[in-house]
């Protein structure tokens, strides 16, 4: 196990063209600083240490202050990155990497929509070509727990997100997205954890439901994506019991029409 994934981790580098591991960068207006805290995590997780039972579904988790894109990665952003890093274009990415649907809203390797779509968020995208892009700024793709801890909201309007989550889950996917500027803010003030895309997050197969903990370390296996998820403490929470059954689902070179991403660093 531990060679593939050193093989995934080698080629992957090689894909971005050698990008080196992600530095904390400066604050910026585009990042939104989010301060330490707690939140409950929907299931119980596995553990990090072989022979120890998963962890509690109503022990809340720690999580350390971090920095978290205020917006979802826009197909203006994405477009800038297979400029630098050639690649990662749609043409010239490795099967490996990204199956057939890949950056498929684009009419080319360098056409994602021109100026309509350019504030529009990127979709179709794999969780190697959004880990990719995120290292390449200096950042990661925010873990599992930031992205809940960011949705958690320190439980401010949860149930709004819930029946807001319900309603995005019943209506089709729009051809055409909005821009992520018109998506609505949390207590935090990240804007479109809710109702604009789902998106990928670092870490994977740390939930029980749906996922063969045995091959937890093999980054081809199922991949985390976010996209309205919260703490989830009884079951009728019938939202969170449907995304963690689609997460379970992917793999690292799924792409999706309504799967994006965001970064996130963590703090100087």
């Amino acid at each position: 196990m531990r060679v593939i994934v050193a093989t995934l981790a080698a080629a992957l580098l090689l894909a971005s063209g050698g990008a080196a591991q992600a530095q904390p960068q400066p604050a910026s207006d585009d990042m939104v600083l989010l301060p330490a805290g707690n939140y409950i995590p929907a299931f119980a997780r596995q553990s990090a240490r072989a022979g120890t039972a998963p962890s509690s579904p109503d022990r809340p988790v720690r999580v350390d202050a971090f920095r978290l894109d205020r917006y979802p990665v826009t197909n203006g952003q994405f477009l800038e990155f297979v400029r630098q890093h050639p690649d990662w274009r749609k043409s010239r990415v490795k099967a490996l990497f990204a199956d057939q649907h890949y950056l498929e809203r684009w009419q080319s390797d360098l056409d994602g929509g021109g100026e309509r779509s350019a504030r529009q968020p990127v979709t179709s995208v794999s969780w190697f070509a959004a880990h990719a892009y995120c290292v390449s700024q200096g950042k990661d793709l925010p873990t599992t727990d930031q992205w809940e801890y960011a949705l958690s909201d320190r439980g401010r309007n949860q149930e709004e997100v819930k029946t807001a989550a319900l309603a995005w889950y019943g209506r089709p996917n729009p051809q055409t997205l909005p821009d992520v500027e018109t998506a609505s803010a949390n207590g935090f003030g990240v804007h479109g954890l809710v109702g604009l895309v789902w998106e990928w997050t670092l870490d994977f197969q740390n939930a029980l439901p749906g996922s063969d903990l045995r091959n937890g370390g093999d980054k081809g296996g199922g991949q985390f994506c976010g996209g309205a998820s919260f703490g989830a403490k009884d079951a009728s929470d019938y939202a969170a019991f449907m995304r963690y059954s689609l997460r379970s689902s992917l793999k690292a070179a799924y792409t999706t029409e309504n799967l994006g991403f965001r970064c996130a660093s963590r703090t100087p």
